[in-house]
């Protein structure tokens, strides 16, 4: 799996356990899973984002390539070892209420992420964008998201939150994105997507 090397990344500089702490953008938006509902870390490493999903009650799965990264998460929940981008989508036809990609990208997957969303399920996605190989790595086209490529791969969801730009600790460009599928219902009342955490979900700046 060609995944962005795990020292150039999104979360906070603090750790949790030893371990590198939840992406910021995903603690934020976290929210708007489903309570209870099963969520699914792709290229999940050694599982910073299952962690925080697992101790907030939802059931977890995570994929990854990397032995030793199964291997660490094992005891959180569904952990599959695969290589999603040299065999088959290892969950044909599986839905989870949260579906999350940080600092990963392999373009032909991404109707596979997107359509692993449930109804009423959220994508969160963040990583690399274009103008990132001026400040640093990764510097190649193949792992940088063209600018407003997320907002086309997820076309068929709906936007709640999106973000495209340079961030300046660490220097680096990123895209992400808060996406819902929303359920079909014609006369049922708007869905609320809060804009704002509960208190304690607000990541620790």
């Amino acid at each position: 799996m060609t995944a962005v090397p795990p020292a150039t990344s999104f979360a906070n500089a603090s750790t949790t356990h030893g371990l590198e702490a939840p992406s910021a953008w995903v603690q934020r938006w976290s929210h708007l899973v489903p309570e209870g509902g099963a969520v699914l870390d792709v290229a999940c490493g050694l599982g910073r984002h299952m962690r925080w999903f697992h101790a907030r009650n939802h059931p977890v799965a995570g994929v990854d390539r990397s032995p030793t990264a199964i291997e660490s998460v094992a005891h959180l929940g569904e952990a599959i070892q695969a290589d999603i981008e040299g065999g088959p989508w290892p969950l044909p036809g599986r839905r989870f209420a949260g579906v999350v990609v940080t600092n990963y990208l392999w373009r032909p997957l991404l109707p596979c992420i997107v359509e692993s969303v449930a109804p009423g399920g959220v994508l969160l996605y963040e990583t690399f964008a274009h103008g990132n190989a001026t400040v640093g790595k990764p510097s190649r086209p193949a792992f940088l998201l063209q600018p407003g490529e997320l907002l086309t791969a997820c076309a068929d969801l709906r936007i709640v939150a999106f973000e495209d730009g340079f961030e300046a600790e660490p220097a680096r460009f990123v895209q992400r994105i808060v996406a819902v599928r929303e359920w079909p219902a014609a006369d049922a009342a708007a869905p609320r997507y809060a804009l704002r955490s509960p208190p304690d979900q607000v990541p620790d700046r």
